[in-house]
């Protein structure tokens, strides 16, 4: 792209303890080559923000206050789970995009999510051929599930594996002392629709000597065959600790945690396995128990977020705004692992097409044969990204020092748009 145009950044879907680390990214980049790149506006609420012309000057904000994006966590423009459907079907809303980027004179377009994001963003890298608009978009990956393919990892899930290794860890320690006389059974809850990604994190604790059991979405639920397996650790140990995807489900398809309802996606919404698990472990063993589901605080926890997963975040906002100056469109860029030990990898670069609407799952060989544990191959795979700690600063009352940005709106240039369901 010749000319000197402005560019566009959004978050979308679920926001991590990262994510505003790979703005960051974006934003500096963009910054350092303002011969080439005129303003960042960002979306608020993902493209929603776009649709909408609900557009953020990030102009307005200091150096000092983007940098600190670096360490905070969620998404700082706001998020949102909205998908584009086809040109074909939906060809408003693509007239309508056309119509914002041409009246704020965008032609770069970075979208920053998983899988669903990665299929937006694609969509919009072929408005040149298919509606005339010359624009290059580029995904930013991110996703605590881990699932998007290509990548060896995903920006957003070394973090939450942290916090369900130390999570479980910590839990696990207090069921161990009070096994002889109270809880017998520790059941925590973690993220996770179809990959076992997160649930195998909490798989690093057994190298501590807790017994664990990791109910994986890959793996068939047999309740006999796990309940057999708790009552044999308990017998053992006196205690043990359940890690439950929430996507864990019957042989039938249907998930211990299904509520019957869908989310905007269209996905079954999750959300209540753990209870479920423990109180199946109630009825036939008897055993007191505790569950927990982790929920929004695994994803938030930017205070205990892995140094390689935020370093790779930061790297892989800086590659995108790169491949876009170099005249990339429709590509992602990637992390990919040179070696285990030492912990090697450079950033790659994958292209769209290759990695919209497809999942990336936990290979077998990363589960035990029996299916309720991981194997060295998964541990190898797992070290590496939960190493080093970026602690934010904290503040004289104890509490991390986040960022809030002013996200001043740019003034509109168009009508109302109505959003469809």
């Amino acid at each position: 792209m010749a000319t000197k145009r402005n560019a566009f950044y959004a978050q979308s879907g679920g926001v991590t303890a990262v994510i505003n680390a790979s703005a960051c990214g974006v934003i500096e980049m963009a910054r350092a080559n303002r011969d080439r790149i005129g303003k960042v506006y960002a979306g608020r609420n993902g493209i929603i923000g776009a649709l909408t012309e609900d557009l953020i000057d990030t102009g307005k904000e200091t150096a000092s206050a983007i940098a600190l994006l670096r360490s905070t966590p969620s998404g700082a423009f706001g998020s949102c789970r909205y998908k584009l459907k086809s040109i074909d079907s939906h060809r408003r809303e693509y007239e309508r995009l056309i119509a914002v980027f041409q009246a704020h004179d965008i032609g770069w377009f970075f979208y920053n999510g998983g899988g669903d994001s990665a299929d937006t963003c694609f969509k919009v890298s072929q408005l040149a051929d298919s509606m005339g608009y010359p624009i290059q978009a580029i995904h930013v990956p991110k996703t605590v599930d881990n699932d998007l393919p290509i990548t060896d990892c995903c920006p957003g899930f070394g973090s939450v594996a942290k916090y369900v290794a130390v999570s479980t860890l910590e839990a696990s320690f207090d069921v161990r002392s009070m096994c002889l006389t109270s809880t017998k059974v520790f059941v925590v809850e973690v993220m996770g629709r179809h990959a076992g990604w997160i649930a195998a994190a909490g798989g690093l604790v057994e190298d501590h000597g807790i017994p664990v059991v990791i109910l994986f979405p890959e793996i068939e639920f047999d309740e006999k065959k796990f309940i057999a397996r708790v009552g044999k650790l308990v017998k053992e140990h006196g205690y043990c600790s359940v890690v439950v995807s929430e996507g864990c489900h019957y042989p039938d398809g249907r998930f211990l945690a299904e509520q019957g309802t869908k989310d905007a996606f269209g996905h079954a919404q999750l959300g209540g396995a753990a209870p479920v698990v423990a109180n199946m472990v109630k009825e036939a063993l008897g055993h007191k128990f505790h569950w927990a589901v982790a929920d929004y605080l695994q994803r938030a926890a930017r205070h205990i977020a892995s140094k390689t997963d935020v370093k790779q975040a930061y790297e892989l906002g800086k590659k995108a705004v790169e491949l876009a100056l170099k005249g990339h469109n429709a590509v992602m860029p990637t992390v990919e692992r040179l070696s285990d030990v030492p912990y090697k990898y450079r950033i790659g670069v994958a292209d769209l097409a290759k990695v919209a609407n497809v999942e990336k799952f936990m290979p077998r060989d990363f589960i035990t044969k029996d299916g309720y544990g991981i194997t060295d191959k998964c541990k190898r795979y797992l070290r590496p990204l939960i190493q080093g700690e970026d602690y934010p600063k904290y503040g004289r009352d104890g509490l991390p020092v986040y960022v809030t940005l002013k996200n001043v709106a740019v003034a509109k240039k168009l009508g109302g748009f109505a959003l469809k369901a």
